[in-house]
């Protein structure tokens, strides 16, 4: 039997006619809606408000079901029930991981101005940002986590242009692309949006900026092309992010139900966040 959200659905997408009218991928998108929504205020998510919420972007309350049943198997969320309602809330697993990327989004730590190079044995198996380069050994920028076990030696280059090599090992175009697109979509957007729209047009934000932040292995600046778009992307998020969370935040405490009641529109942490962006 369907939840008792059936009355609030929205059957056209406030976006549309802002010309953002391509559903997002349903689990990525649900996992931005923890991350931006949940996260900081806590809680267990009555499954009528996630259905309500996925449907200003087109995902249809079957679609956002079967997303939520696959993110519960993949340890991500845990549910609750309580009479005929269903409730999700985040895994303590899913916790610690959304607040790495909730640093990444609203924290970053200043761009890498060295590298790592990890000595291998048999038994490693880096994971990015760290790439191989010959059969004993691989490379990442200092930020990166160290491998447990190799050894690491760290410094900067003496010669040669890094430019080449870090387009050959990593993924910059399509991680350009990507920031790109942000830029695309988000910059045309009118200066004073309709305040109803404002949650929609954040999360969309969010979807898409931490699609490419989280793809980004983040090299030091003179391994990257000279047209990188990351800090016009990021400038940008800062910015509308700012702008459309007065009222955004206000929509989260009509729209969001937990256990406990709505959720607040702010929290200690979400101001953290606002504050985090602020221009310098």
């Amino acid at each position: 039997m369907a939840e008792d959200a059936s009355s609030h659905a929205m059957t056209v997408s406030p976006l549309a006619a802002l010309g953002i009218d391509t559903p997002p991928r349903a689990p990525h998108f649900i996992v931005t809606l923890y991350g931006d929504v949940v996260a900081p205020r806590g809680g267990a998510l009555w499954m009528g408000s996630l259905i309500t919420a996925c449907a200003a972007h087109g995902l249809s309350e079957s679609l956002v079901r079967t997303a939520v049943s696959r993110l519960v198997s993949a340890g991500r969320l845990e549910g609750v029930r309580q009479g005929r309602r269903s409730y999700y809330r985040l895994t303590d697993t899913a916790q610690a991981e959304f607040r790495a990327a909730s640093r990444l989004l609203f924290d970053p730590p200043p761009a890498p101005e060295q590298w790592q190079i990890a000595l291998l044995g048999a038994e490693h198996d880096p994971n990015p940002p760290w790439v191989r380069i010959g059969t004993g050994a691989a490379l990442a920028p200092s930020t990166a986590a160290a491998i447990p076990g190799a050894v690491i030696l760290s410094g900067t280059p003496q010669a040669g242009d890094m430019k080449p090599l870090a387009a050959r090992h990593w993924p910059l175009a399509e991680v350009a692309q990507a920031y790109r697109s942000v830029i695309d979509r988000f910059a045309a957007l009118p200066e004073t949006p309709a305040p109803s729209d404002a949650l929609a047009l954040r999360l969309r934000l969010v979807d898409d900026y931490r699609s490419a932040a989280l793809a980004d292995p983040r090299l030091p600046r003179d391994a990257l092309p000279e047209d990188w778009p990351e800090p016009e992307a990021r400038a940008l998020f800062a910015r509308l992010y700012r702008h459309l969370s007065p009222a955004a935040d206000r929509q989260i405490t009509a729209l969001f139900e937990t256990q406990a009641g709505p959720l607040p529109a702010t929290t200690a942490e979400t101001k953290a966040r606002f504050d985090g962006l602020a221009p310098l």
